[in-house]
């Protein structure tokens, strides 16, 4: 029988054998970080902030190789930022699926923290599902983990055990607990959106939201467990012209189970803007509908 130890080390140096060489050191203007190829064609996934305002920097990859790029589009909402080499790159890592994670998972994140170029460290999903305060509006869905995170990690990748890029790095909250932005098909959406226009156009109901539990009794009549309570309905938003209320369980939306704040984010973006959505809440034992009618979210740095 193998020692664990050594196959948790295989597991760990193959995950950075595989990434190392697809995660870059980003500067742009005053600020540094990281990026992860994604793309055949040098398309580069970072944060947002890592890039702040600048339209252009420089990338630096492990063998040595540097050259410029150019940003392709921001989104402070969600932390990312596309950015594209001028140049020869290496081959893209595979983007993977956070939502197969599980807490306690093997994650190993890739980075250039303190400008130390393809430093790895290891540790487990320590939690799932948390919320990062951006800007005064929150990041949902985010991945927590204990492997070590430093400044210029941001940017990089965090990793499972098969080298999927399941987050990137975007924030240490303290000794031991680092934060990620969740790679899945809310990400995806945010980058192809990013590639196309150069932004990621929102629609905006004025909601703040937790997840909650939904009575056992009616937990088993809709098939599902959990619904967001409404802790917030922003004074004149479309929620609250369609006559929400704070106490709210919000049970679906555009006719879907809305279990959980990414349920609810998939329906705002840019073809609900304009256009009737249908939510139903539990309101005092009973199930309510209303019709709101989101609007565009105005940019914001």
């Amino acid at each position: 029988m193998s020692d664990p130890l050594d196959a948790y080390s295989r597991t760990v140096s193959s995950v950075a054998a595989e990434l190392q060489p697809k995660v870059a050191g980003v500067r742009a203007g005053r600020g540094s970080g990281s990026a992860v190829v994604f793309t055949a064609d040098g398309f580069l996934l970072t944060n947002a902030h890592v890039v702040g305002s600048s339209r252009s920097g420089s990338v630096a990859f492990a063998d040595g190789s540097a050259g410029d790029f150019t940003l392709v589009g921001r989104d402070p909402l969600s932390d990312l930022a596309v950015i594209r080499a001028q140049g020869p790159t290496p081959e893209p890592a595979l983007l993977g699926d956070s939502d197969a994670l599980v807490v306690g998972q093997l994650v190993v994140a890739v980075g250039n923290p303190l400008g130390l170029a393809g430093s790895v460290t290891a540790g487990v999903v320590s939690g799932l599902g948390r919320s990062l305060p951006v800007g005064g509006r929150l990041i949902e869905d985010v991945i927590q983990t204990d492997a070590a995170l430093n400044p210029g990690n941001s940017g990089g990748a965090l990793a499972d055990s098969r080298a999927r890029v399941v987050g990137i790095n975007t924030a240490v909250a303290g000794v031991g607990v680092g934060l990620a932005v969740p790679v899945n098909s809310t990400t995806r959406s945010i980058i192809a959106a990013l590639i196309r226009d150069g932004r990621v156009r929102r629609a905006y109901l004025g909601l703040v939201t937790s997840p909650a539990p939904l009575p056992d009794s009616l937990a088993e009549r809709l098939g599902q467990r959990r619904a967001l309570r409404v802790v917030e309905v922003v004074s004149g938003s479309p929620a609250a012209r369609a006559g929400l209320r704070s106490g709210d369980l919000v049970v679906n939306a555009g006719r879907s189970p809305v279990g959980d704040a990414q349920s609810l984010q998939r329906l705002t973006f840019a073809d609900a803007i304009g256009r009737p959505l249908p939510i139903t809440v539990l309101r005092n034992g009973a199930l309510v509908d209303v019709i709101t009618e989101p609007v565009e979210l105005l940019e914001w740095a």
